[in-house]
């Protein structure tokens, strides 16, 4: 039940495979001497477009710039708008991969709880006053699920304007919602161009395409470009041209479909194998988005065991769950198992849950 691991056998590969032939059999004189440190123009228009439409970000092509993924965005994003020694709130649970590029640039992380409206403002106000970006997940936190509410993201964009502090919005698997529309990013809501939009398609794809996007604020669209050549001069042209028509001729639209639909009935298998199997030991409810689910350990087994050991358990079972505690910066306050199901074929699902309450209850 390993975190972030899509389903790759499922990935149209033949017709990525004849979009990569297509650009590369007689390239053009621009696409092999790149179009610079924000990347492929046709890329960068199909990104813009399809955030429009999906997710009703405000932005042109202008402002997209093509990153190695959501680690690079976040780098460039504090390089281009922090200096040294600034204060950065981060949630708490979080992403654990935010805490090397925030230090690599000199900046100090702050952890604030995460309750359930998503990142406490007040918590935040208290902890680190100056501080002066947030980093948040507002429509499907990771890795607890919370959807930041209305009444919270309006605050946050009201205490960006008023610091002139920056919020990095990561929507990282918004495309995976599985009941009703997908939610509209913040970024749509700000009126102070004070949101710098980041996404990959790390889990869309493949992890191995090493792709992701940033969205600057249009005023500061040049001066990110700039700093962005500073890294490595321009990002990888050879799957962009692919990546680029895998948009404009549908395919990109239609994968995600297709993986919806597949998602969907294996954390439904992954429920009824945990109702089944993990009764008194974990709570396991369904989340209407992600492509993972939060076990809950119950008192009962937590008087046995914490989840750290219980993962290690599992590990020695040849199953992986990892514990929630380790995505605490401080004391965890709640105990879990993560089980990420995109993955892992339903026929399997099943057993794997009745060996991981074999370690639970031993």
């Amino acid at each position: 039940f390993a975190l972030g691991t899509p389903e790759i056998e499922r990935f149209p590969f033949d017709v990525w495979t004849r979009l990569l032939a297509r650009a590369w059999r007689r390239p053009s004189v621009d696409l092999w001497r790149s179009d610079g440190p924000a990347g492929h123009r046709p890329l960068r228009v199909a990104i813009a477009d399809y955030l429009r439409a999906a997710r009703a970000v405000d932005c042109t092509s202008d402002q997209i710039i093509v990153t190695s993924g959501a680690q690079q965005s976040i780098s460039l994003a504090v390089n281009a708008l922090l200096d040294p020694a600034e204060k950065v709130w981060i949630e708490n649970p979080g992403y654990t991969g935010l805490q090397g590029p925030l230090i690599a640039a000199g900046q100090v992380p702050v952890p604030v709880p995460v309750d359930d409206q998503g990142l406490s403002l007040n918590e935040g106000l208290r902890r680190a006053p100056d501080a002066r970006m947030a980093i948040v997940t507002p429509s499907h936190h990771y890795p607890l699920g919370t959807v930041m509410s209305l009444s919270r993201r309006l605050a946050l964009l009201d205490w960006a304007k008023d610091s002139k502090a920056w919020l990095l919005e990561d929507d990282y698997d918004s495309e995976y919602r599985y009941s009703g529309r997908p939610l509209s990013a913040m970024q749509g809501l700000d009126r102070s161009a004070r949101v710098i939009y980041i996404g990959s398609f790390s889990k869309v794809l493949f992890p191995a395409l090493r792709m992701g996007y940033l969205v600057a604020p249009a005023d500061l669209a040049e001066k990110m470009i700039r700093i962005r050549a500073t890294m490595d001069e321009h990002p990888s042209t050879t799957a962009q041209p692919a990546l680029a028509a895998f948009f404009a001729e549908g395919h990109f639209a239609a994968h995600i479909r297709r993986m919806r639909r597949l998602y969907a009935a294996r954390q439904a298998c992954l429920l009824a194998a945990a109702r089944e199997h993990l009764n008194g030991l974990c709570q396991v409810a369904p989340d209407e988005a992600g492509l993972h689910l939060v076990a809950w350990l119950t008192d009962s087994c937590l008087a046995r065991m914490d989840d750290q050991a219980a993962a290690r358990r599992a590990a020695g079972a040849g199953i992986v769950a990892p514990a929630l505690s380790r995505f605490y910066l401080e004391p965890p306050v709640k105990q879990a198992l993560l089980l990420g199901y995109a993955g892992v074929p339903e026929e399997i699902i099943p057993s794997a849950v009745r060996r991981l309450a074999q370690c639970l209850t031993a």
